[in-house]
């Protein structure tokens, strides 16, 4: 399964959001962003449903991938492209429920975690928090960029307290991509936001691309 270009990953949170999710969503699909997940676990089902098919239908205007967070019959029904699953996440019973096509991935907050995410047949793993994070002030201390360098079997996505003066280290550091909630949900201007960190990776990411094929 190839995964959505450019490799940033938005994940949503309404609660830090400063304006509707639509909104929002629309703000950052105008600065570059093509991939996009709802994490919207406390809204009641329907509402969830019915908001993952107003942005499935959003993101086609703009060609970007929207997957749900966990919700699996949800992302079934609103003809998501995939579902982000937690580190002991199902990955193989939802692939059975959703089709081959379907992007499925997973958390991880450890290098154990990332190993297992492998072994389980995940197209991706966020690893997080690389740096301290307001957004999920549980999940510390901050791993760092460093361990983004080992020659982990999947892509792996650098999560948490990354914005443009950092995420290039991520990127240098070895990560397949960078994943953001907090700062892009909080951002004034979230299109700005997202050009800005896209500009700011797009070197290492040309940079890494033609190491690739060398």
């Amino acid at each position: 399964m190839s995964l959505p270009q450019p490799p940033l990953l938005v994940i949503t949170d309404r609660h830090q959001a400063r304006a509707p999710l639509e909104d929002v969503a629309a703000r950052l699909f105008a600065g570059g962003c093509r991939w996009l997940s709802l994490r919207e676990k406390d809204l009641p089902a329907g509402d969830r449903l019915a908001l993952l098919r107003r942005l499935v239908a959003l993101g086609a205007r703009w060609q970007a991938r929207i997957m749900i967070h966990e919700d699996v019959t949800a992302a079934a029904e609103a003809g998501a492209a995939g579902v982000h699953l937690p580190a002991d996440g199902d990955v193989r019973g939802v692939r059975r429920m959703l089709g081959s096509r379907a992007l499925i991935g997973l958390s991880a907050h450890s290098a154990d975690e990332v190993v297992r995410a492998a072994d389980s047949g995940a197209d991706y793993v966020t690893l997080s928090p690389i740096f301290a994070t307001i957004s999920k002030p549980g999940y510390g201390p901050a791993l760092g960029p460093a361990l983004l360098g080992k020659r982990w079997p999947l892509p792996v996505f650098a999560l948490g307290g990354i914005d443009a003066s950092n995420a290039a280290d991520c990127i240098a550091a070895g990560a397949a991509g960078i994943a953001v909630m907090g700062g892009a949900m909080r951002a004034a201007d979230p299109t700005a936001f997202i050009a800005d960190l896209l500009a700011a990776i797009a070197g290492n990411l040309a940079a890494g691309q033609a190491g690739a094929h060398s």
